[in-house]
């Protein structure tokens, strides 16, 4: 049995797939699972997560998710299917969303005037900083301290901690659909070079 898949190529999950099936090939009776952090992690959209899906069910291969908002084995039959196929299209949802939200803010900075946007509070490795000094059991308030704006008005202050948790929310939702944020900044480009040009 074979099932087509129709989703845009990415190296990593093409190389996890292709080690998955091999690892089947080798020892048809073994389980094997294909595991993922979540869903949404897996595929773009509802069509290429349900596509992904059925051609790990149709190469025997089980799909593994570790968090929410379905943790546990996908069961490609009865309500496993019905519940996949559901979060799929909660999650392709929330994609657009987070991409129309973009789109709306670089809009409105736009009509404002504000193409650069003002000198980063936050700089794009704080993020990281915050959540890795987290992973080893510190609190947003002790890890503040360390954190210092490089530019602007505040230079050498600290940034607030609703700054601190807007920007760990913020780079969750880029870490989620890094390509939902890329896209709307393309979107917008293109909105702007066509009303640029001579009518």
């Amino acid at each position: 049995m074979t099932c087509a898949l129709t989703y845009r190529p990415r190296p990593q999950v093409e190389a996890a797939l292709t080690l998955a099936r091999e690892i089947k090939a080798h020892g048809p009776h073994c389980r094997v699972l294909f595991t993922v952090y979540e869903m949404k992690r897996l595929g773009r959209d509802a069509a290429e997560l349900t596509a992904l899906a059925d051609h790990l069910t149709a190469h025997g291969l089980i799909l593994e998710m570790l968090a929410d908002p379905l943790p546990g084995v996908y069961d490609p039959s009865g309500p496993g299917r019905m519940l996949f196929g559901f979060f799929a299209a909660m999650a392709e949802t929330e994609r657009e969303s987070i991409r129309e939200a973009t789109l709306e803010g670089l809009d409105a900075a736009a009509r404002k005037g504000k193409h650069g946007g003002r000198p980063p509070v936050i700089t794009d490795g704080m993020p990281h900083t915050v959540l890795r000094c987290r992973a080893y059991g510190e609190s947003v308030e002790q890890i503040r301290p360390d954190l210092i704006i490089p530019t602007g008005k505040r230079k050498g202050q600290n940034p607030g901690l609703a700054t601190i948790y807007r920007a760990l929310a913020e780079h969750e939702k880029r870490q989620a659909y890094p390509e939902a944020v890329a896209q709307a900044h393309a979107d917008f480009a293109a909105l702007q070079q066509r009303d640029r040009s001579p009518k």
